[in-house]
């Protein structure tokens, strides 16, 4: 209890340190707030370090609990661990199969141990414990992890035993394998998993619980920190691409669409069709049929061929023809989203306007229109496909094989799409920093060379080229560490599939040996792996365009996300000009709170009357103008014409006299 004080004692003299800096930069108001909201916050924290339950640790606040998937999947996980050793022992007695004590004791052990695990998975996310880890699991949990994981290759043992599930043909065998498969896949993606820690915070509690209360002082002092990631929203972002996929309203496109989407499926079909025929050509070969059924293979073979294209489907007929067809919904998608925004843009107040920065705009719209057909592109035609022929691939090789063969094309591709895209978010910043050192690299040169008349006065040519040296030499660094990146990259994918590709060849070798599969099942297992992974070479790179498009989309909807100052009244109605009779009456305008332009002005312009505005800069003639063309809502008072209060019509009726 003693160290429990000095800790939270050392925590409120740092507190003051702070505190005694900041605060004084506020207003004698907002000092007041501030300091009683930071008193406040940091009672809450002593209280939480001196609080209740010192036996499981600190208390942790839900603010800092990251929000994860991959933490429900690992509670998921445990508990389907723990639900199949006690179906185990209940299946064998209910089967009536002999149930041995070490049956009995086995699963009634791995019950608690589970149970334990799970329990101390909750309790780590909700108390920081009190032991010295930075971040990350304890180690007690992650070693049940790593033992059950080793315990379930254990099995691995027995590989050569004629004992082992070479033949699932009982079911015993069945129900043996599948808990065994359940609980060695469990097992492996929680060690995984619980390396990554997704459901604690990154960093340890007393740090986050410092950097929270700096946090808060710079957001009573107006300091603004907005860093959001790529991905979040990503249901939103998504639902949002929809409208533009879909051409409401234009039934020939939508029938493009429908047609698309069909060819779509045709490739997925030919891409299984082709390996089978190729399959048919050796058999028939193998087994010397006549001429007349031989040729007949082959054509349909060549004909398969020149619709799925060279490698899968990426440059045949089918692809092409969809392309061509695709072309008009990419040109609707980009009407659409012009127009759409630049009506948008339009209907902003002038105070949006006046604050805008052109380039910016101009540069968001460029590449918002052009991210969101690449994400179409990529995602409808080349994401979906490649998922959709790996699943097709494992669903063919279990029903035409057996559950082997499935078990390793399911185990070889989650392994290469994990890490790709492991990987790849890993190398991001690579690349990024190659590209600010070459940035910096390029600044270096051109302000160099365009202030070449003050290098000559300081005699500085050595220097700017050793300046420009360094730049370089970093910008390599940078280049090296992006090129190693990518190498380790292709080389890991390269393993991958080699490995897979071995397994599976050795394998299906062995059942030709033993006359339960044909030849031309061996080939088609080599063509049917190697055209599935063709597609997935790119995988890596579809995954960084669809971030950067992503990012580009992001300014794009924040630009939509601008709501207009002048918005008109739901029983708005049009302007009924008459003689164009103008007045002001009681006008309170101010376009920043605390300072007026206008306060309670009236007057009236008669029809045909001309009235001379006249003041000095700032005093408000131009306000005025902006204010009867509605560029901004007035704060107090009403302006009408022809005696109709123009807040009460569309804004878009315009004014006969313009």
């Amino acid at each position: 209890m003693r160290g429990r004080q000095s800790l939270a004692g050392g925590h409120k003299e740092r507190w003051w340190q702070v505190s005694a800096r900041s605060l004084p930069l506020i207003g004698s108001h907002s000092h007041d707030v501030a300091h009683t909201e930071l008193l406040r916050n940091e009672h809450f924290h002593l209280q939480n370090l001196a609080g209740p339950g010192p036996k499981y640790g600190t208390p942790m606040e839900p603010k800092f609990r990251p929000r994860s998937c991959l933490y429900i999947l690992q509670l998921s996980l445990s508990a389907t661990v723990l639900i199949q050793f006690v179906g185990l022992v209940v299946w064998r007695a209910a089967s009536g199969v002999e149930l041995p004590g070490y049956v009995v004791l086995y699963g009634i052990f791995n019950v608690i141990v589970w149970g334990w695990a799970i329990a101390l998975l909750r309790i780590e996310r909700r108390r920081a414990l009190l032991m010295d880890r930075t971040r990350g699991h304890s180690a007690v949990l992650l070693l049940i992890w790593a033992l059950a994981f080793a315990a379930e290759n254990l099995a691995f043992v027995s590989w050569y035993s004629p004992h082992w599930w070479w033949s699932i043909d009982t079911a015993k065998q069945q129900v043996e394998f599948g808990l065994w498969f359940v609980r060695f896949f469990c097992t492996a993606l929680l060690f995984f998993i619980g390396l990554r820690a997704p459901g604690l915070p990154r960093k340890p509690y007393m740090l986050l619980i410092n950097e929270d209360e700096r946090d808060v002082e710079q957001s009573l002092l107006g300091a603004d920190g907005d860093s959001t990631s790529t991905w979040e929203g990503l249901r939103q972002k998504l639902r949002l691409l929809v409208p533009y996929m879909w051409p409401k309203g234009n039934t020939i496109l939508q029938t493009l669409v429908m047609f698309c989407l069909c060819l779509l499926g045709a490739e997925r079909a030919i891409n299984v069709f082709v390996p089978i025929c190729y399959k048919n050509i050796v058999n028939a070969l193998t087994q010397h049929n006549p001429w007349s059924s031989l040729a007949s293979i082959v054509c349909i073979y060549v004909l398969l061929k020149l619709l799925q294209g060279g490698g899968a489907g990426s440059s045949g007929l089918v692809s092409n023809l969809r392309s061509f067809l695709w072309i008009r919904v990419q040109q609707f998608t980009n009407r659409v989203v012009q127009l759409r925004l630049f009506g948008h843009l339009h209907s902003l107040s002038l105070r949006w306007h006046l604050g805008r920065k052109t380039g910016d705009v101009l540069r968001s719209i460029d590449r918002g229109t052009s991210s969101i057909n690449s994400l179409l592109s990529y995602i409808v035609f080349s994401i979906f496909p490649t998922i959709a022929d790996i699943v097709i691939a494992i669903i063919y090789f279990i029903t035409n094989f057996n559950a082997w063969f499935g078990l390793i094309v399911f185990v070889c591709m989650t392994l290469y799409l994990t890490l790709t895209i492991i990987i790849t978010e890993w190398r991001t910043k690579y690349r990024r920093d190659m590209n600010l050192q070459d940035n910096n690299a390029k600044s270096k040169a051109v302000d160099s060379l365009l202030n070449f008349e003050t290098v000559k006065y300081y005699n500085a040519e050595s220097y700017e080229v050793s300046r420009f040296e360094d730049a370089i030499l970093k910008y390599q660094a940078s280049e090296w560490k992006t090129q190693a990146s990518l190498a380790f990259l292709n080389q890991t994918q390269n393993l991958i599939i080699g490995t897979g590709l071995l397994a599976g060849s050795l394998l299906c070798a062995y059942f030709v040996s033993e006359n339960r599969f044909m030849v031309g099942d061996f080939v088609l297992f080599g063509t049917y792996i190697i055209q599935l992974y063709t597609p997935l070479n790119w995988f890596g790179t579809y995954y960084r365009m669809i971030q950067n498009s992503f990012i580009d989309m992001e300014s794009m909807f924040k630009l939509f996300e601008e709501e207009e100052e002048v918005k008109d009244e739901v029983n708005a109605g049009n302007l009924n000009f008459q003689q164009g009779k103008v007045e002001f009456e009681n006008v309170y305008f101010s376009y920043t709170n605390g300072k007026e332009i206008l306060r309670d002005v009236s007057f009236t312009v008669q029809p045909g009357q001309t009235l001379a505005l006249v003041g000095q800069s700032g005093s408000g003639k131009s306000t005025i103008i902006r204010l009867i063309f509605r560029f901004y809502n007035v704060q107090g008072g009403c302006i009408r014409i022809d005696e109709q209060d123009i807040s009460k019509v569309y804004g878009d009726t315009g004014f006969p006299w313009c």
